[in-house]
C-alpha cells in the first residue's frame, strides 16, 4: 500500500511538468536601428524606427514607434531581449513587464547580415 501511495504522489507531482505549454519566448538581438522613412510626416511629428532584430538564423525588421516621442531606441543596438515571433508581429516585454507588439516589415536570413557588415566594413 505504501508503494502505491508513493507512486501516486510521484505521478501527481510530475504531472504539471507535462501539462505546461512550451515556452515560445526566445532571445533576440537588436542589430540595427534606423529612422523610418515615410512619404509624409504626420501632424504630430511622430518619428518611427525600423529596428532589425536577429532571432536564430533570421533577421526581422520591425516598425517601432516609441511612446511619448522617446528617442532612446536609437541607442539600443547590440541589446538582447526576449521576443515571441508570430506570423506578422513580434511581441516583447518592456522593463515593467508589459507586453507590446510590433509589426514585422520584412525578414531575411541572418547570413545576409554578416555579408552586408563585411562589405560595409571593407568600404570604409
Amino acid at each position: 500500500m505504501l508503494r502505491f501511495v508513493t507512486f501516486f504522489f510521484v505521478c501527481l507531482t510530475t504531472l504539471p511538468t507535462f501539462c505546461q505549454p512550451t515556452s515560445k519566448w526566445v532571445v533576440g538581438t537588436i542589430t540595427d536601428v534606423r529612422t523610418h522613412q515615410t512619404a509624409e510626416p504626420d501632424a504630430f511629428g511622430t518619428v518611427s524606427y525600423d529596428v532589425s532584430v536577429k532571432v536564430g538564423d533570421t533577421v526581422y525588421v520591425v516598425l517601432y514607434t516609441p511612446p511619448l516621442g522617446e528617442q532612446t531606441v536609437k541607442y539600443v543596438a547590440g541589446r538582447d531581449l526576449l521576443v515571441s515571433v508570430g506570423k506578422s508581429v513580434i511581441r516583447y516585454n518592456d522593463m515593467l513587464g508589459q507586453t507590446h507588439e510590433v509589426l514585422i516589415e520584412s525578414q531575411r536570413p541572418a547570413s545576409n547580415l554578416t555579408k552586408a557588415k563585411r562589405e560595409s566594413g571593407g568600404a570604409q
